[in-house]
């Protein structure tokens, strides 16, 4: 765990044993005891602890990482009791809402202190005691998923061979900071939809705006969870979703003529049902930072320069060659064992050529298979597969999925010149990202029907990229990751499946 970690973790307890001071001391004085005892955090829950009559060495159990937490709600609802609340949803608004709840006990006049003798005359009934341990398990457990870490399956094969499908991820929330949720109202355990149903699983009557508490920067090659950024408007089928983005469907469908895709899609509804998400709804991704706020970024022939600089590439990125073999058999066991290669996955396959495959290798495979003398001759497939290119999307440049940019990733504070060449790749970030209106007209900029080519942002953004870089819908196809769509830090796998527990990599950490 990092100093950064442990730093948000003993801010979050200190939190909240902070917050409820203000009502927590007009209680204390209906105790007989001092206000000012309130504001001293863990102080405050000794005497709450000794008031009620409840064991004192819980006071000591809140210095435990995370399990602090749950113990001080659990602190807050034996206080309570001694005013006499013993319903459900005084428990309830103890435990979460003690910030709102003990003011109203302790201003209202109707409420006093009643000392633990009438908690040790209230019994709760079997079904009662089943109810709070359901309930305290539910808010313990969203809790920890909104604050501390998730759990997260690799669905697909963009972050081979560093991750694998059906590899399970613990995500840390900790690593740039607990984001709070933009839209509290959600059923639990789901993300954005009721499973088995197309419902959407959250309410928008309660609207929260970015926020992260003690927020840390994404490091560059760090591994990221994120909300998909281009995952805010999605057509609602198997068909589409993430697989086809709204803006490719858009693009698609009339030949690159984004406009005229656009309104075939709004006109025919029940062919293209369309949902809007906010941030933290939409479909959750998982890439390796590759660029952070600042860094102008290019690849060349699959390279990544930052700067100018070129960048290593993770040691299990994997490309894909065109190679001319010895004319050695290739045995399927063998390939798997020492070179990585599933030929049931096509990671190898003939070209028809003599004695070629297209195979896809990592740079230590690559040096392994020519230091054993398989490989006679390699070159890297640069085919592009892609029919409608990659960003901008438009007609002034020329990059590809392999050789792109040079682009600069912005930057909160910084200011950039709005020029032909470079609105498409920024339009997106200032309109949507950052809720502005912008126009081009013929050349001229307008933000907010004013008319400027100067621009100042409000975030940092991240350029992510998958480990298996020809396999991978990324930064390439859809542009910056703003900071407010960052969820937090892929750091160890828990379990792994393949026909079976691949046992080698339960609880690796990833790199």
């Amino acid at each position: 765990m990092s100093s950064h970690q442990v730093f948000v973790l003993i801010l979050i307890q200190l939190i909240i044993l902070l917050l409820p001071s203000v009502g927590l001391a007009k209680m204390f004085e209906k105790a007989g005891t001092a206000g000012w005892k309130a504001f001293a955090p863990f102080y405050n829950t000794y005497i709450m602890q000794k008031l009620a009559h409840r064991p004192l060495h819980w006071v000591l159990w809140q210095f435990i990482p995370v399990v602090g937490w749950f113990i001080s709600m659990g602190i807050y609802i034996e206080f309570v009791k001694t005013f006499g609340k013993f319903r459900l949803i005084d428990h309830a608004l103890a435990a979460i809402l003690p910030v709102v709840y003990f003011p109203y006990i302790g201003y209202n006049k109707d409420d006093r202190f009643l000392g633990p003798a009438i908690v040790k005359k209230h019994k709760k009934s079997t079904t009662r005691e089943w109810i709070d341990a359901g309930v305290f398990a539910v808010v313990a457990a969203v809790l920890i998923r909104t604050f501390v870490f998730e759990a997260y399956v690799i669905p697909t094969p963009s972050m081979e061979k560093t991750l694998l499908v059906n590899d399970f991820l613990f995500v840390s929330k900790f690593s740039y900071g607990p984001r709070l949720p933009n839209t509290p109202l959600a059923l639990p355990f789901v993300h954005h939809s009721i499973p088995f149903t197309n419902l959407d699983s959250y309410v928008e009557w309660i609207k929260i705006p970015y926020t992260r508490w003690f927020p840390a920067p994404v490091k560059r090659n760090d591994v990221v969870v994120f909300n998909f950024p281009a995952g805010d408007t999605v057509i609602n089928t198997d068909e589409f979703q993430s697989q086809i983005t709204y803006y490719q469907a858009c693009r698609e469908l009339a030949g690159g003529d984004a406009d005229s895709g656009r309104q075939m899609i709004l006109n025919d509804p029940d062919r293209f049902p369309i949902v809007v998400r906010p941030v933290d709804k939409q479909e959750n991704y998982i890439k390796r930072c590759v660029g952070v706020s600042g860094d102008t970024i290019q690849i060349k022939e699959e390279v990544v320069y930052i700067d100018g600089q070129r960048q290593e590439p993770p040691p299990n990125s994997e490309l894909y060659y065109f190679v001319i073999t010895n004319g050695q058999p290739l045995d399927a066991d063998v390939m798997r064992d020492k070179y990585n290669l599933d030929i049931d996955k096509d990671d190898y396959k003939s070209t028809g050529a003599v004695n070629g495959f297209r195979m896809l290798l990592t740079n230590a495979a690559k040096e392994k298979m020519i230091k054993d003398g398989i490989i006679k001759t390699i070159q890297l497939d640069t085919t592009n597969v892609d029919p409608y290119g990659v960003m901008p999307y438009d007609r002034r440049h020329t990059w590809t999925r392999d050789n792109f940019g040079p682009v600069w990733i912005p930057r909160k504070g910084a200011t950039i010149t709005l020029t032909p060449e470079n609105f498409r790749m920024y339009e997106r970030a200032i309109r949507t990202y950052e809720g502005n209106q912008l126009e081009n007209r013929n050349g001229n900029f307008f933000i907010n029907g004013k008319e400027t080519n100067q621009y100042t942002f409000k975030m940092d953004y991240y350029w992510m990229m998958g480990d298996d870089r020809q396999n991978s819908q990324d930064s390439r196809y859809w542009g910056f990751v703003p900071e407010d769509h960052i969820v937090g830090s892929a750091s160890l796998i828990w379990m792994s499946f393949d026909h079976g527990v691949r046992f080698s990599r339960l609880f690796n950490r990833i790199k």
